[in-house]
């Protein structure tokens, strides 16, 4: 059996305004959702923290020899200047990384299982290099070198 639906002009504006209240209802949410996160107060941040870790990488030569190398990861961090940094450095692989951040006059030292952390606050815009001293050429694993980039 078929049925009939008649509809009448209250009907109609009756569901026209059910429908424009769920779609601006839609709308509002999908916008409340979409906003960016506000700064703190000041417009800056207090402070920049930045993550790396030590890492390895290991394979076989042709000829049966071992072959390492060692890095950070992720190779390439980047702070503003002006804003403190706190950076640290994860050891995963390897026993002992002492380091130099060289422009910047930092040293220290990875331990494997432990993070070191390093606080300062750069003062000039520029790339500076974090390079581990025992990983310092091919015959030791290395260049074991990550990058800060000061914007």
């Amino acid at each position: 059996m078929n049925k009939i639906v008649i509809l009448n002009r209250k009907k109609i504006q009756l569901y026209a305004v059910i429908a424009a209240v769920v779609i601006l209802a839609g709308a509002y949410i999908g916008w409340q959702q979409s906003k960016p996160a506000l700064a703190p107060a000041g417009g800056e941040a207090t402070k920049q923290v930045l993550h790396l870790t030590t890492g390895e990488f290991t394979a076989q030569g042709d000829n049966g020899k071992k072959l390492e190398t060692y890095l950070f990861y992720p190779g390439t961090v980047v702070a503003k200047k002006g804003v403190p940094v706190e950076l640290r450095i994860t050891g995963i692989n390897g026993q002992s990384h002492p380091f130099v951040i060289e422009g910047l006059d930092i040293k220290g030292n990875i331990s494997k299982g432990k993070t070191t952390v390093v606080s300062f606050t750069p003062k000039e815009a520029g790339i500076y290099s974090i390079v581990c001293q025992t990983h310092a050429d091919p015959k030791t694993g290395g260049p074991m070198v990550g990058y800060l980039v000061i914007q």
